[in-house]
């Protein structure tokens, strides 16, 4: 019997943790698979980022989408509009980040990390759809584009999913559903838009660490549907100042190694 890999273990574990983040809030997992590769496999700042962004590719987050289809209906143009900016984002932000060092990098994402625990402590329920903005605002799928564009530049450049910062945008500037704005982060993410921010980590790095993704995707289909399940049926501001306070956890991770180089 051959023995069991530590790696390949810390592969899956990072990956079910990613996933369960992901399906409970929306979020692409990235936010959670990039720290977690880095500070427990050791992996170079932008090589996690690398392989997260990667292992974004593959539709595991669709056990997660199916779960929430239960409970809202997708907006699909909303979805479509939302991908072509994400598509036109994410090879501009990937760009950026084979061109900025290692330590730098690391500390930007950790103020990124710490950005995203506010927003997540933040975010509340929001109010229904009231007056003539609201119902313009709600009904033009138009506000996909540059909402997708947002978060595909940041998921380029630090190689996370993009959920954390579209969420709050279609919950704000398109008045959905805290749930229906999560599912509708989820659905963005199951073709493969990070594709084109892929291929800048590969060409700089020459090579990608299969194995090492086919076990982090494993985990993370896991914790989605997980996640999913768990979401829909739980208040989700008592959720978020639990992830919230555990994103400050791992900025202050980030940022201390970061500072020892």
């Amino acid at each position: 019997m051959a023995p069991v890999n530590v790696s390949d273990l810390a592969g899956v574990a990072a990956g079910l943790a990613g996933g369960l983040l992901s399906g409970l809030f929306g979020v692409g997992g990235g936010i959670v698979l990039v720290p977690l590769l880095a500070l427990l496999l050791g992996l170079p700042q932008r090589e996690a980022q690398g392989v997260t962004l990667a292992v974004l590719l593959l539709p595991i987050g669709l056990p997660a989408v199916l779960a929430y289809r239960r409970r809202v209906t997708l907006r699909w143009w909303l979805v479509a509009a939302l991908v072509t900016g994400f598509l036109g984002g994410v090879s501009v932000g990937a760009e950026g980040a084979v061109r900025i060092d290692q330590r730098p990098l690391r500390a930007l994402f950790a103020l990124l990390v710490i950005a995203a625990a506010l927003l997540v402590w933040r975010r509340g329920t929001p109010r229904p759809p009231t007056g003539v903005e609201d119902l313009v605002a709600r009904r033009s799928d138009w506000n996909g584009l540059w909402i997708g564009a947002v978060g595909g530049v940041l998921a380029g450049l630090f190689g996370i999913g993009g959920g954390i910062v579209m969420v709050p945008l279609l919950v704000g500037a398109m008045r959905l559903d805290q749930h229906e704005a999560q599912a509708t982060s989820l659905a963005v993410m199951l073709p493969p838009v990070g594709l084109p921010g892929v291929v800048v980590y590969a060409h700089a790095q020459g090579t990608m660490p299969w194995a090492l993704m086919s076990m982090v995707a494993l985990g993370f289909a896991a914790g989605a549907l997980a996640g999913a399940r768990l979401a829909v049926r739980t208040r989700t501001e008592r959720l978020s100042r639990a992830f919230s306070v555990f994103l400050v956890a791992i900025a202050i991770g980030m940022a201390w190694k970061a500072l020892r180089g």
